[in-house]
């Protein structure tokens, strides 16, 4: 069968558009193949969050539905996408479903039986589980049909979808879906598929969404798997790619089809910003450059997500700030091919730590209300220069920093969209390097100079932190693998480092319920992905 896999970036909530891209590319496909397929949701953008609770929604919903049918009228060539599909009786029930469309009817809709229920996604808050599973003959060939999560069942025909649409018949299993990516997911889904495909002795077709939508990247990497678990065909990565298989002739492909996982988080974040910002009606991003590490690499994927005319650096030096900081964010600005602006914070702080000398006393010269005074002085110049201008504010706040609450709120918190908020700092320097593997682009001395961030006299960061190396493994255990303080002192690190470190987390819990959104690339973010209480006491 000539199936053509339809790997495209929606936007949630925009029906129309999203219609517009089915539409376009089922016109120009649909003479050569027996079978178009998009990924999961397509229709409403994934994830389409409480739009699924407004009846209006829901109506434009069917009436795309409608009009997609229309264009199949007379048509050799079947439609499948992801919808909401209502059920039949019960206005208020939904069920997240494969809905195959031919000659103009809606033939069938496989709803999913798994819900996901982890991190961002809640889906049990909208739609109910599906609890049967059929096959559809299409041009000769018996197909099943999966959405997402289904898949990553395991392969036992009983209780497994896949399984089950075997034992029913299915000669091929296509599988529609919305997964994000996060370091490692890629290995899980081609392990995942190749399991399935052997058990089964039958081909899977995967196809994924790609493209950016809020803190979520989808990176796409659709896979047709033979039934010998052999890879014949493999999509590109975090790019919108539009392409025919035919289950009949494809060879299978012995080569290594998996990125390192650097150049994935990188290409992730790239993606993420160019889509938040797209999405989001900018063109334009602005961001503080210190001459730090976290800000040059935030500099380097904003030029490469929105090109370099398109962003803003702004260089806002105080009395606190070493000449080494200016020349190195100069020389960046210079090898990025970014304007810098520079804009001096001494006049507006000498006047804010004068208006509040009579309520905050300084202590050995600076306390940290004058250290946040600074940072917020800055925070307000974004904002400014955003408001006047129209420009995204990008905040350059690494996870480590965001975790123990080494920055500072109304101030370098500031911004639209946290580009690093997910990264650790032993992340960011790996970023960097990874920047550089082509040429120098952030200067050698940004990233071998002791990290500070330059409001008090001579401060480094490992006044007040552990080592980052030593941080970012307590907070990996902490936050990520969800361990108790005995549990990570038991794996070789210090008790009171241990203690000082969680405590500080959970102190800030208060900071990142107020942070922007960040890009999503581990599998245990802050925001959505980690509730906790702000007001709790569990440590």
């Amino acid at each position: 069968m000539k199936i053509v896999a339809a790997q495209l970036n929606p936007v949630a909530g925009d029906i129309k558009g999203n219609l517009n891209k089915i539409k376009g590319a089922y016109k120009k496909h649909s003479s050569d193949a027996e079978l178009i397929v998009f990924p999961e949701l397509f229709i409403t953008g994934y994830p389409p969050k409480d739009l699924l609770k407004r009846p209006y929604f829901l109506r434009c919903v069917d009436e795309g539905i409608e009009e997609l049918k229309e264009i199949t009228q007379d048509c050799r060539c079947g439609l499948i996408l992801g919808a909401p599909v209502s059920v039949e009786g019960e206005k208020k029930k939904l069920l997240n479903s494969a809905v195959f469309i031919y000659n103009g009817r809606k033939i069938a809709s496989q709803p999913k039986s798994f819900l996901s229920e982890n991190d961002f996604f809640d889906e049990r808050r909208y739609f109910i589980p599906g609890k049967n599973v059929r096959v559809f003959e299409h041009m000769g060939k018996k197909i099943g049909l999966t959405v997402s999560g289904d898949l990553w069942m395991g392969a036992d025909r009983k209780n497994c979808p896949a399984g089950k649409l075997v034992s029913a018949g299915a000669e091929i299993v296509i599988n529609i879906s919305a997964s994000p990516f996060c370091i490692g997911e890629e290995e899980k889904r081609l392990r995942f598929l190749k399991n399935h495909a052997l058990k089964n002795r039958v081909p899977f077709l995967f196809v994924n969404q790609v493209g950016g939508n809020d803190e979520l990247v989808f990176d796409g990497k659709s896979l047709y798997i033979d039934e010998n678990g052999r890879i014949s065909k493999a999509f590109r990565g975090f790019n919108e790619q539009v392409e025919l298989v035919d289950t009949e002739s494809e060879a299978a492909q012995e080569r290594e089809i998996t990125e390192d996982s650097i150049s994935s988080v990188y290409n992730a974040l790239v993606l993420g910003v160019r889509d938040y910002a797209c999405k989001c009606g900018f063109s334009k991003a602005v961001l503080g450059i210190s001459g730090g590490v976290d800000s040059s690499v935030v500099s380097a994927i904003a030029v490469a997500a929105l090109g370099r005319e398109n962003v803003k650096g702004v260089f806002m030096p105080s009395r606190y700030t070493s000449c080494d900081s200016r020349e190195l964010a100069e020389k960046l600005a210079a090898n990025i091919g970014i304007n810098l602006i520079t804009i001096s914070i001494d006049a507006l702080y000498e006047k804010f730590s004068e208006e509040l000398s009579g309520f905050i006393k300084p202590e050995s010269g600076v306390n940290t209300a004058f250290e946040n005074i600074q940072a917020r002085i800055r925070g307000n110049i974004l904002m400014a220069l955003s408001n006047e201008n129209g420009w995204l504010v990008l905040c350059a706040g690494n996870k480590s920093e965001l975790a123990v609450g080494y920055t500072t709120l109304y101030g370098d918190l500031s911004g639209g969209l946290g580009v690093l908020s997910d990264a650790s700092k032993t992340m960011v320097y790996r970023l960097a390097e990874y920047i550089n593997s082509g040429s120098v682009t952030i200067p050698r001395e940004i990233i071998s100079r002791a990290p500070s961030a330059e409001l008090r006299p001579w401060q480094k960061d490992t006044d007040t932190l552990p080592s980052y190396d030593i941080l970012d493994g307590i907070l990996q255990k902490y936050v990520e693998l969800s361990m108790s303080p005995e549990e990570i002192i038991e794996s070789g690190y210090k008790e009171k480092i241990v203690y000082e470190v969680t405590r500080a987390v959970v102190k800030n819990e208060y900071k990142r319920r107020q942070v922007p959104p960040g890009l999503k690339i581990t599998e245990k973010a802050f925001g959505d992905g980690r509730r906790m209480p702000i007001a709790g006491r569990y440590l």
